[in-house]
């Protein structure tokens, strides 16, 4: 498997507000898509941290009971080379993999690489951020974004009971907060 860099704004080893379960959380650096009203404008500009895909995936698979993992942004999708070498990666472990993405189902379906990025997924939530369809639930962010399983193994259902918001302290007493009211909502 190629090794190749990837653009990453942050990591969150354990979270509830990101999927169903307990899971690992990918932030990625870079996005070009501007939809209005986006909760974390600090990942648009290009940069973040340079890793690889291995070097987040052996992350992730040190989380201990965990149930999955979720790539959000930033744009996960246009870095489609080392977002499908982490999926390919966390597959064969038996975690579920999530990702959030502003390309439409179409849009992803039509180009070949982010096509790629995402077979080794179970669910791609899909679409523009709409803040005047804002929803505070379920990961979608607002009602026109699309869940759309690429395996059984999550349904929409799974989502309904994901937390709005979460709070995370950090051991040096810094605190973010994370998941869908965190949005922008009301």
């Amino acid at each position: 498997m190629a090794v190749t860099a990837w653009q990453v704004h942050a990591t969150l080893s354990r979270s509830a507000a990101n999927g169903p379960g307990t899971r690992f959380v990918v932030w990625t650096q870079g996005c070009s898509l501007g939809c209005e009203g986006c909760f974390n404008p600090e990942t648009h500009d290009a940069g973040g941290t340079a890793r690889t895909a291995e070097d987040v995936a052996a992350e992730a698979l040190r989380t201990p009971d965990a149930e999955g993992v979720t790539v959000s942004g930033g744009e996960p999708l246009e870095q489609p080379a080392p977002l499908r070498e982490f999926c390919a990666l966390i597959r064969p472990s038996g975690l579920g993999i999530v990702v959030l993405s502003g390309f439409s189902r179409a849009e992803i379906e039509e180009n070949p690489d982010r096509l790629a990025a995402v077979q080794d997924a179970d669910m791609v939530i899909a679409g523009r951020y709409n803040p005047r369809l804002h929803l505070g639930t379920g990961l979608r962010g607002s009602s026109n974004k699309e869940y759309w399983a690429i395996t059984s193994r999550y349904s929409a259902d799974d989502f309904a009971a994901v937390p709005e918001i979460e709070i995370v302290i950090s051991a040096d007493g810094t605190f973010s907060m994370t998941g869908m009211h965190a949005w922008g909502g009301p």
